[in-house]
Parts: structure tokens; C-alpha cells; sequence
């Protein structure tokens, strides 16, 4: 039987789980010191002028926590805040919905923004700029085009995949905040300060060995932090000791440094299909059977981050530590060298 992945989307029950964890002031944040430097400055100067916050784009992979920036931004303006994701908006009629409902002040927090169509996108362009909007009440020749005015909002975008962002759109984001995977001392407070609202008694050796297999990320080591206390419960006294933790871990099949069944197959596909690579992503995917967004957005960021992987011209290439982590051979012939193709 297949065991659900720790690092996929979380469900609704999980998702409501991990908002309960959430900080939600500028103030209980951990890590990502220069972002929330630049936002605290950003906010301090909107609410001394009373206008409402520059729109502001989060870029950055899963669960590094865009989502909880957005509504702390809101809780710092005092401002409701409106969520909603780019595949959610299918048409022009849906966003005039949303923009039309807004107050001033207000954010708008939209979700995968790459994802918007390409005729939701150019509407959104006047609301952003001018905050109007030119809304075509009927199709056809007997149609007709309203403008409405807009009360000035702010927009929140977040996106994990920022290459596929168009020019237009990330040229009318006033803020560009791009978040970094968390250093393990960094995971250590967040899952501290989880255990603490969970009242979870926890070794500080056994939440530092969950932070060490979080992949750098709030999210998962939130994750790992409730199947742990799941399993002290059952297995144990309800306490989290490092013992614990790695009975419970190894279970879920993730190993030292966080990988588990998903992100070894893809290595092992990378270097015993493909030698080791180059490689290219749809290749590779074809091979694994598995999306190839899967492995880009959720698989691919953390093997880049620990230099297992590497992009190249010609497509992907396992590196030494890859083969050594996985005990195969490390070939006498290194895989080759980005820029050093013929």
C-alpha cells in the first residue's frame, strides 16, 4: 500500500491543521530576515500615510509560507483580506466579482498568479494601475463596455514558478519579495513554538532532528511535528524524543536529509535510466509516471538546494553527493559540467 506523501498539497483537514499554527503578526515571524525587513519598512511608511501597501509579489517555493505573509500583511494594515488562486479565475466576469467587492484598504491575496489566463491577466493590468476596470457587458456587436472605479486595494501575488510570470504583469508589483528555504535553526524555533501550541512535551534534540529532515520548510516541518506526535501517542508516552522521532520518520519512508520515496525515485530514475544524466524533466517524468509539474514545483527545489541536481543546457545531471547519499557508485567519469557541451 502506498503511503500518502508528507510534501504534497495538504488536504482541507491538514490545511485547517496548519492555518491554526500560522503567525499572524510580522513580530512572531522566524527567518526570512531581509523580506520581512523590507515589509516592515514598507508597512510602517503606508500606514503613516494612510494609503494602502504597494501591490507586493511573494515568489518562492511550497510551504516556505506566502500564504501566512499575505494575511499578515492584512492583519497589519488592519484590512480584510480576500483569497483566491489564478486557476480559480476563469473568466473576466469572476474577477470584476472579487475587485468590485473591495474596500479600501483591502487585500486581495491571489494565489499561483503564473496560472491566470492570459484574458483575466491584461484585465486585472487598469485595477492594478489605476484601479478601474473596463467591463464589456455583452459579447457580440450589440455589446457595450462600462468603466467602473475601483476603491484602491491592495494585491497580493504569489507564485512558485516566477519564470513563467509575463513582464507586464511583474512590472506593476511595487514589492518583489523572494523567500529562501529556512535554515535549521530557523525550523527549530517554528516547531518549538508549534509544539508549544499543541502542548506537545518535546526533547530539544527531537524537534532539531525534525527540523533536520524538513527540507528547509515551515510547512513540512509542521507536517512531521503532528504525524510525530501522532505516533508518541500511540507508540509512546505522548512525549517527542529523538528515538521517537526516527521510529516515526522512518515509517514515513523519509530519510536523514528529508528525501523520501518520491524524491529517491527520481534520483535513482536520473542516474540508473539516464547514467546519470543530462537528462531532460519530461524524459524523466515519462519515466517515474508522475507529472512533470509535480516534479518541478515539488520535487526538483530541494535537490537543486542540497547540490544533488543540477540544471544544465542539455537537461538534468545527478551529481556525486546524489549517488553517494543513495549508496551507488560514484562513476569514475563525472557527469558533465554545465557550459561544457559541444
Amino acid at each position: 500500500m502506498a503511503i500518502e506523501r508528507v510534501f504534497s498539497q495538504p488536504g482541507p483537514d491538514e490545511e485547517r491543521f496548519l492555518t491554526s499554527l500560522r503567525p499572524q503578526r510580522l513580530d512572531e515571524c522566524v527567518g526570512q530576515a531581509v523580506v520581512r525587513e523590507q515589509l516592515r519598512i514598507a508597512l510602517d511608511a503606508a500606514r503613516g500615510r494612510r494609503e494602502p501597501l504597494d501591490h507586493v509579489l511573494l515568489d518562492g517555493p511550497p510551504g516556505l509560507g506566502k500564504t501566512t505573509l499575505a494575511h499578515i500583511i492584512a492583519n497589519e494594515l488592519g484590512a480584510n483580506i480576500r483569497v483566491t488562486s489564478g486557476p480559480a479565475i476563469a473568466r473576466q466576469g469572476d474577477l470584476m466579482m472579487l475587485l468590485t467587492q473591495l474596500d479600501t484598504g483591502d487585500v486581495l491575496f491571489i494565489d499561483e498568479i503564473h496560472r491566470l489566463a492570459k484574458v483575466v491577466e491584461e484585465f486585472l493590468y487598469p485595477a492594478l494601475e489605476d484601479f478601474r476596470v473596463d467591463y464589456t457587458t455583452e459579447s457580440g456587436i450589440g455589446g457595450r463596455t462600462v468603466n467602473f472605479s475601483l476603491k484602491r486595494f491592495t494585491l497580493v501575488g504569489a507564485t512558485t514558478r516566477s519564470g513563467l510570470l509575463s513582464a507586464p504583469l511583474r512590472d506593476r508589483f511595487g514589492l518583489l519579495f523572494h523567500l529562501q528555504y529556512y535554515a535549521e535553526d530557523e525550523l527549530v524555533q517554528i516547531v518549538r513554538r508549534s509544539a508549544g501550541l499543541l502542548k506537545v512535551p518535546a526533547d530539544e534534540a527531537a524537534l532539531r532532528r525534525l527540523a533536520g529532515r524538513s527540507r528547509g520548510t515551515p510547512r513540512i516541518v509542521n507536517r512531521l511535528l503532528r504525524r510525530v506526535r501522532d505516533y508518541a501517542d500511540v507508540r509512546g508516552d505522548g512525549r517527542l524524543t529523538p528515538a521517537i522521532v526516527d521510529a516515526a520518520l522512518d515509517i514515513l519512508q523519509i530519510d536523514r536529509l528529508g528525501l523520501d520515496n518520491l524524491d529517491r525515485a527520481y534520483l535513482h530514475a536520473l542516474i540508473q535510466h539516464y547514467d546519470g544524466g543530462p537528462a531532460g524533466i519530461e524524459a524523466i517524468a515519462a519515466t517515474m509516471g508522475h507529472e512533470r509539474d509535480t516534479l518541478e514545483d515539488v520535487v526538483e527545489p530541494y535537490l537543486l538546494q542540497i547540490g544533488f541536481v543540477i540544471r544544465t543546457p542539455r537537461g538534468r545531471v545527478a551529481r556525486p553527493a546524489a549517488y553517494e547519499h543513495l549508496g551507488l557508485p560514484v562513476p569514475a567519469a563525472a557527469p558533465e559540467a554545465p557550459g561544457l557541451f559541444g
